[in-house]
């Protein structure tokens, strides 16, 4: 059975054509590896699937016999039967979008809409110099931080062979093919998908700090290292398409940056610790000294310039014998005709102290910058002596990488829950009361202990010790992996300066610095709940008047980190309330610091889903308040965000010149809040109060809601993949029931997405009775943030299913009537609001692409969400004692976060 309806524009009939080709393949290897009878019944499966979208009678109910009670083994085989389509699917929609790209820059002459072209022009259409330009780049820092999610961590193997297949998806367009050459090509394609079907894509129940890293590293190493030259020559192509000439000779300083958090997130794993923190930092350091070296024998191979026919630079000369004399054995294993190659023998014995660098052997690199040396050495003789042409541009692509990734790769952030370092404080300083006391009161004690310079009373307990061994572990790794190794210190559930202060004092138990000397760590407060974002400039301002405090600051360069979870916020207290209090929070600080002359960073913890901000950045950067992004933006990527954004080169550079181009844009111009605005500030008010009030109602009107909601998602799978931290202990008894990523991905699981919308129609309902409804449309056609909240609302809203989230709901037994009529009236009256405003018929109405892909994977999802449901049923009533149920349940959870294309 197949859905006429579905439609594809002419501009993706490419599209379709892979889709058709890739999920006939699919189901060729499925009846090949998994036999005729696997075939049958997903191809049964798919087709009760598509007869229930499409209203036909008894649709549901075939569609329940199907999924009830199947063997364990052809669960899991059926889930990765659908997973394997969703792949395929995703990648044929990534590579179109890269054959859209290239296709709009051969047939159009004016620059893709949200390039970095397309601001520039509209820079200079604005008035201004190429001067000007020049300093808002060199004035930008963008870092996406890359964090672990507890399913999301795929092996390499498997990302690998997703690579191949993209690569040659885009092979197969090349128009001079022959018939035998194309059939090559998809019997490559096929070899790929079979082997990725025969390798078990999460090796274990629970996944290691080892997996989570190895996961992040492949995007780093085998996708963005590759990228980031091309990146910058397509930015330094725009400056010449719209300044001209005098554009084209500029070289771009680095603007972008990455980070991590895996390895050094304290709060998120409980298995992090100063070990990790080094291992993650070396397995970094091995990899990309490896692709260093690497580059470095190929550009030997490249650069065979002979003596006789060019010259060289005497410093370039004398470093080669220099070198030769440190590594002898190196110099002498270069053939005696390879000698007068000047480049080439030098890059060799640079490739040698990259080795000793590697092993630690003598005369290492003892920094990056003395490896950039050596290849700016390498950079300056060719460009003295007419090398232009012969070599320079693969040597400068080195030394933007090296420029870009350092001996570290990537920025290692260390993150701990505010209440472990209270605890070692209280426990050192021989303070019982310590973590009853007022805030203020161990703020003021704090002070005390940093001036006098106190250290700690008495011996220390494990935690104790463990907790300055981090201190001491960051002192080490900057020394060996250079400064920027590792990010700042992140304060998770900060609840007020002293949880700041308390940082200060740790690092110098801890010797991060000498006596008397300034701490180099920045430390950055993450506000979390509802209150603490509320709080959030309030408890800044008591900070920043610290005296302390501020001259930490200075020996930072008056710069100052602060981050905003957007985890426990919007589960707290909904969608709309959450992104009301961050905006104006955001608002509040950059006044609060820019009063006090302090350059402000906010770091964004977004999520992927509409719960969590993740929605397109580029509209989140142009929705932010005046000054939140003056050049500067920071924000997390975790589970399937990661993979859709990073997960091939011409994604990535996408990806990437879509937030520098929208930085761009609002810090060269700041959005003005209009006379309106106060007017618009009053009605969001009402709509954040009347919408936090509705879905905080989930939670009073019965002491039960937490009850129905273990019964009503698969939490309970997700916690056995997950880690415990010291969250629950920190933020009370509800924390004690979920953890908010894991609120949110089970919310995404039974598709219901209820933290991404519910509360919004009645904040909406209490507008219009308050204001009306004119006053709700001009906010929706001019106030940018207000706009954004109510189209993403109706992105999760089209994303939902609400029937297939009843078949959940009844998990709960008496407790489904309880809920679940309260939940869909105000999914339904969400669904009404969205169009009203938005002046659409139908969800996603000005989206077709969205809505194609969501309708697209429906037949495919369903299934494996009518089989979770059973395997749930079956698995609780047996104790959740059956390890072959588990197993199975686990590969539907990974299979339907695949095809919601989101992991919280």
């Amino acid at each position: 059975m197949h859905r006429h309806d579905i439609e594809f524009a002419p501009k993706d009939a490419a599209l379709r054509e892979d889709v058709h080709a890739l999920g006939a393949l699919v189901g060729e290897i499925i009846r090949e590896q998994g036999g005729q009878e696997l075939f049958r019944v997903v191809e049964g499966d798919r087709v009760a699937a598509i007869a229930r979208r499409e209203g036909e009678p008894g649709g549901a109910d075939e569609l329940i016999n199907r999924t009830r009670d199947r063997p364990t083994a052809l669960a899991r085989d059926l889930v990765r039967a659908f997973a394997t389509w969703f792949q395929v699917v995703n990648l044929a929609e990534k590579v179109h979008r890269i054959r859209r790209r290239r296709q709009y820059f051969i047939s159009q002459n004016a620059p893709q809409p949200q390039g970095v072209g397309d601001s520039l022009l509209r820079l200079k259409q604005q008035g201004l110099t190429l001067e000007q330009v020049l300093d808002l780049i060199r004035s930008m820092r963008i870092e996406p931080v890359f964090t672990a999610h507890p399913i999301e961590s795929t092996r390499r193997t498997i990302l690998r062979k997703q690579q191949r297949i993209a690569q040659l998806m885009m092979m197969r367009l090349d128009p001079t093919l022959t018939p035998q050459e194309l059939a090559s090509v998809w019997g490559r394609i096929r070899t790929e998908i079979t082997t990725a079907w025969q390798t078990e894509e999460h090796p274990r129940l629970r996944l290691t700090v080892a997996d989570e890293r190895e996961h992040v590293l492949f995007f780093l190493t085998d996708v963005l290292y590759r990228m980031i030259p091309p990146f910058y020559e397509s930015l330094e192509s725009a400056l010449a398409s719209v300044y001209g000439e005098r554009g084209a000779r500029l070289r771009l300083p680095i603007l972008v940056k990455f980070g991590t958090w895996v390895g050094g997130d304290m709060d998120g794993n409980p298995h992090v610790t100063a070990k990790s923190i080094r291992e993650a930092l070396a397995r970094q350091r091995s990899l990309v000294l490896g692709l260093y070296y690497r580059e470095c024998q190929d550009l030997a191979e490249h650069l065979s310039q002979s003596t006789n026919r060019v010259g060289v630079s005497e410093e370039l000369e004398r470093r080669t014998q220099l070198y030769a004399g440190h590594f002898a054995e190196a110099a002498s294993s270069v053939p005696a005709r390879h000698r007068q190659m000047p480049y080439r023998l030098f890059l060799r014995l640079v490739g040698a102290r990259l080795q000793a660098t590697y092993d630690d052997d003598a005369f290492p690199y003892e920094s990056p910058d003395e490896f950039i040396a050596d290849i700016e050495l390498v950079a300056s003789s060719l460009r003295a002596n007419k090398g232009r042409n012969a070599g320079l541009f693969a040597v400068r692509r080195l030394l933007r990488r090296a420029r870009t990734f350092g001996f570290y790769v990537a920025t290692l952030d260390i993150r701990q829950n505010a209440l472990v370092d209270r605890r070692v404080v209280g426990e050192a300083l021989q303070e019982p009361a310590w973590l009853t006391l007022d805030g203020n009161e161990r703020a003021r004690r704090l002070d005390e202990a940093l001036e006098r310079r106190e250290s700690p009373f008495g011996s220390l307990s494990s935690e104790a010790r463990r907790t300055l061994a981090i201190f001491q572990t960051i002192a080490h790794c900057r020394r060996k992996y250079g400064r920027e190794a590792i990010g700042p210190y992140i304060v998770s559930m900060a609840h007020g300066a002293d949880d700041v202060l308390s940082v200060l004092l740790l690092a110098h138990w801890g010797h991060l610095a000498p006596k008397g000397a300034n701490v180099p760590l920045d430390i950055a407060p993450l506000f979390e709940t509802v209150e603490d974002v509320e709080r959030a400039p309030q408890i800044m301002e008591r900070l920043l008047a610290d005296e302390r405090y501020r001259a930490h600051l200075r020996g930072r360069g008056d710069h100052q980190l602060v981050m905003l979870g957007y985890f426990d916020s919007h589960r707290d207290g909904g969608v709309a309330a959450a992104r009301w209090s961050l905006q104006k929070a955001q608002a509040a600080l950059v006044e609060t610091l820019g009063r006090h002359g302090i350059a402000l960073t906010l770091f964004h913890g977004r999520g992927s889903t509409v719960s969590r901000s993740g929605g397109r950045l580029h509209e989140a950067v142009l929705a932010a308040p005046p000054g939140a992004i003056a050049g500067r933006l920071r924000m997390t990527e975790q589970g399937e965000t990661v993979n859709s954004k990073y997960g091939l080169r011409g994604i990535a550079m996408r990806s990437l010149e879509q937030t520098v181009s929208s930085v761009l844009l609002v810090t060269a111009r700041p959005p003005k809040l209009p006379p309106a605005a106060a007017r618009w500030q009053a009605v969001m008010e009402d709509i954040a109060a009347a919408s936090r009030a509705a879905y905080q109602k989930l939670f009073t009107e019965s002491g039960d809601f937490l009850a129905y909601f273990r019964a009503a998602t698969p939490i309970d799978v997700i916690e056995r993949i997950g880690s415990k931290s010291e969250r629950a202990e920190h933020v009370g008894v509800q924390a004690e029931e979920t953890r908010a990523a894991q609120w949110i991905f089970a919310w995404t699981q039974n598709r219901c997405l209820l933290p991404s919308w519910h509360g919004v129609a009645t904040g909406l309902k209490k507008a219009h009775e308050l204001h009306g409804e004119a006053q709700l449309l001009e906010m929706f056609e001019q106030w940018h943030f207000f706009r954004v909240l109510v189209l993403d609302a109706g992105t999760a809203l089209a994303k939902a299913d609400l029937d297939i989230m009843a078949l959940y709901s009844r998990l709960s037994g008496e407790l489904h009537e309880r809920f679940f009529p309260s939940i869909r009236a105000e999914y339904q009256s969400c669904v009404e609001q969205v169009l009203r405003l938005s002046r659409q018929s139908e969800l996603l109405e000005a989206s077709r692409t969205l809505r194609r892909a969501i309708r697209l994977r429906n037949p495919y999802v369903d299934p494996m969400s009518f089989l979770q449901v059973d395997l749930l049923e079956r698995w609780r009533a047996n104790g959740r004692q059956n390890d072959a149920v588990l197993q199975a349940l686990i590969a539907s959870v990974n299979g339907i976060a695949h095809a919601m294309q989101t992991a919280g």
